[in-house]
């Protein structure tokens, strides 16, 4: 892994905007707050100090605010720094505390309450990868730490964490292909205390998706482009005032653009899913709808799409590897509780070794996962270990949901117990496409 040092303590500015919130105290989250930021200052780290709404186009200095990678230290540690560990640390009590006793009423809802998306947009998730000069919190990539906050947000409810970290998408989208117009126009917003809601929509609805093979297209036209198409699994949809939408760019192949949802022609529809009901999905259909040329998000160049492919994959790596923590931590304390003919069913043979398998099959997941995300952020060629987690984690999350539900017998297949909803949210993994980004 990289040696990832940054001088201004990000994981401390976090826990300060998080601490100066009024929200935590409807959550209960106060004493844990308080008590990261308290432990950060004894390390020496240094505290950082809606729909009708109109992005105004802004010029800048004319070159493009990026991240630089971060250095590498020669040692393959995966133990995650001071940083990580605070940021990390608030969000899983954050899952326990609040994600995870709301996500049946989530999913029934099909969307997740305002507050729990205030008190994400709080602690500062949008500005992980908005480099300091345009309001965030870094001047390095920050891979590892968006697949670790990940991970511990899917920990709590997988839906509700993908609706939380949608408008952090197109952040990191902008930051790392946006041009300096689109970046002083857009991330200030995100940089700010009202994050606008906003989506990666790169998914299609027909079968064997392809997201190198485009039906939504990008015509050229004397001012810039018209788009048509239709765009499934939007997060947020309903709500969302900003899209970042996959297209085939006429003459250039496949490409990223940026809409506003005020623009005409664009519409949402419903797009009722088996899992992840609690980020809301929704259908985009683009109807001859015109933008401005510079709406081609950076360069327009295929590499950068191919890379944000990538990168997103990579997020929904890191959102299977909490919910199937999940899934072994409740079958492994379910199994010793639960009797049959007269003691633990966990001393059975063949439960016990489904629960091993479980484990050791997480932890490869992990152990690829946050090897893609370390040479991610390093800037190294990481398209071998991103497949490589992809495979794992769409695979063995299916199969660890399978197994949990199985391991639960008749008692997986009701709503009384969560693992029913793990199981469908993970099917989910192999599937989706954008939404989420590191």
């Amino acid at each position: 892994m990289a040696n990832r040092k940054d001088p201004m303590g990000i994981g401390l500015a976090v826990l300060n905007r998080i601490a100066s919130s009024p929200t935590i105290d409807k959550l209960g989250l106060r004493k844990a707050a308080e008590r990261a930021v308290y432990q950060g200052a004894k390390n020496g780290f240094q505290v950082a100090g809606a729909a009708n709404r109109t992005f105004k186009k802004t010029k800048g200095s004319g070159t493009p605010q990026r991240l630089s990678a971060t250095s590498d230290s020669g040692v393959f540690d995966l133990t995650p720094t001071e940083d990580q560990q605070m940021i990390v640390g608030v969000v899983q009590e954050f899952a326990a505390e609040v994600l995870r006793p709301g996500a049946e009423a989530a999913e029934k809802d099909n969307t997740t309450p305002k507050e729990v998306l205030q008190q994400t947009g709080e602690f500062g998730l949008t500005l992980l990868n908005i480099p300091e000069a345009l309001g965030g919190l870094s001047e390095e990539r920050s891979a590892v730490t968006g697949v670790l906050v990940a991970e511990a947000l899917a920990e709590g409810d997988m839906g509700q964490a993908v609706a939380c970290l949608a408008p952090a998408a197109v952040a990191t989208a902008i930051s790392l292909w946006g041009s300096d117009t689109q970046q002083q126009t857009y991330l200030p917003s995100f940089a700010g205390d009202d994050a606008p809601v906003a989506a990666l929509a790169i998914a299609e609805p027909r079968p064997l998706f392809d997201p190198l093979t485009l039906e939504t297209t990008a015509r050229r036209t004397a001012t810039g482009w018209v788009v048509n198409g239709t765009k499934s699994a939007v997060v947020r949809g309903t709500e969302a005032e900003l899209f970042v939408i996959s297209a085939d760019i006429e003459g250039q192949g496949p490409g990223l653009l940026v809409i506003e949802s005020s623009t005409p022609g664009v519409a949402i529809q419903d797009d009722p899913s088996m899992g992840l009901r609690a980020a809301g999905l929704s259908r985009l259909v683009l109807t001859d709808v015109e933008v401005a040329a510079d709406a081609l998000l950076g360069d327009g160049t295929t590499d950068d799409y191919r890379e944000c492919i990538r990168l997103s994959r990579l997020a929904w790596a890191g959102l299977a590897l909490g919910t199937a923590k999940s899934v072994l931590d409740y079958t492994k304390d379910y199994v010793k509780t639960r009797e049959a003919f007269g003691e633990p069913i966990a001393f059975r043979q063949s439960v016990a070794f489904m629960v091993a398998n479980i484990a050791i099959e997480l932890e490869g997941m992990r152990l690829v996962t946050l090897k893609a995300a370390s040479r991610a952020e390093q800037g190294i060629d990481a398209s071998r270990e991103i497949a490589l987690a992809r495979k794992l984690t769409a695979e063995y999350g299916m199969k660890i949901g399978t197994d949990g539900v199985q391991l639960l017998g008749g008692h997986g297949f009701v709503k009384e117990h969560p693992v029913e909803r793990w199981y469908r949210d993970l099917r989910a993994v192999a599937v989706m496409e954008g939404a989420v980004l590191v």
